[in-house]
């Protein structure tokens, strides 16, 4: 007599299941690890500058260890990923973080690890419903730049002569990016319970809505158009450029806009460097301003 025969589901299927479900827990126990690592590295430090009592030497201790502590920062939102480069860009400004922090943090803007191409042309299909080379003349497989949330891709819609800007949601990043912020507000709420008189809880809630936003791409492309009425509706010339949505392809997780030639602000002073402009001149003041 035979055995009946159950077929077991593959396994590549069961490990991505498995793995899926231990990520978040993983992600935590690295969060929590390098949190006291660095939290703990400020608290010893408070002691042993007590010791000191030149006020220019204390100075410079302080700029050590805030050098250490944003290579220990950057090294965790790299690694990580996620919200922690969404915090980088946040915290990474003059008036939030000390100024070693902000060097260090400032060149995380666009260095998310991009998603394959293999799984953007997936995503790309399913939001679209079509094939991508029904599609498109041409897709860059190589992104343009890859942030937290998305990253985008320089393409051609068939039987345009203009190129356009395809922005790829990162598939999974949404419950990652709750499960770090969760931890990130039970962070906050032990340090303005111990260290900070400030209420950085709050804080953080503000910026668990504003992500929540930022994941819905109807909802920004819904914003460009407006601003983009507004401004050349109001201006013989408009100040600003502002990429036009292609209509029909736009979707939560996928949009699609007009390509605009531009420089990153962050490099406008090597740009500018590279045409001879005086960094300390009126023009150079001018695009500061």
């Amino acid at each position: 007599m035979k055995m009946p025969f159950f077929p077991n589901p593959p396994f590549e299927e069961f490990r991505e299941k498995i793995s899926g479900q231990l990520r978040p827990w993983q992600r935590s126990l690295q969060f929590w690890a390098r949190t006291a690592e660095i939290y703990t590295g400020y608290k010893v430090f408070q002691v042993r500058v007590s010791f000191e009592k030149d006020a220019k030497k204390q100075e410079e201790m302080w700029e050590r260890q805030h050098e250490i502590a944003a290579e220990k920062v950057y090294n965790m939102c790299t690694e990580l990923g996620g919200f922690f480069l969404k915090v980088a860009q946040i915290v990474g400004k003059p008036d939030l973080a000390p100024a070693a922090w902000v060097r260090r943090l400032v060149t995380l803007c666009d260095q998310a690890p991009p998603t394959p191409y293999e799984v953007v042309r997936h995503v790309v299909e399913k939001e679209l419903g079509g094939n991508i080379s029904e599609m498109f003349d041409t897709f860059e497989e190589i992104p343009l730049g890859s942030a937290s949330i998305a990253q985008v891709h320089r393409a051609r819609l068939k039987g345009s002569k203009g190129d356009v800007v395809v922005k790829v949601q990162h598939p999974g990043v949404l419950e990652l990016m709750m499960t770090d912020i969760r931890n990130m507000q039970a962070f906050a709420f032990y340090m303005q319970r111990t260290d900070i008189n400030f209420d950085l809880y709050s804080v953080n809630k503000e910026m668990e809505k504003q992500i929540a936003y930022e994941f819905d791409f109807l909802r920004e492309a819904q914003a460009m158009e407006k601003i983009r009425h507004f401004l050349y509706k109001n201006n013989k010339k408009s100040p600003v450029l502002v990429p036009r949505v292609i209509q029909g392809m736009v979707t939560r997780r996928l949009l699609v806009m007009e390509y605009i030639e531009g420089i990153p602000i962050l490099r406008l002073g090597d740009e500018m460097a590279k045409l001879g402009i005086n960094p300390g001149g009126r023009m150079a003041a001018a695009a500061k301003q």
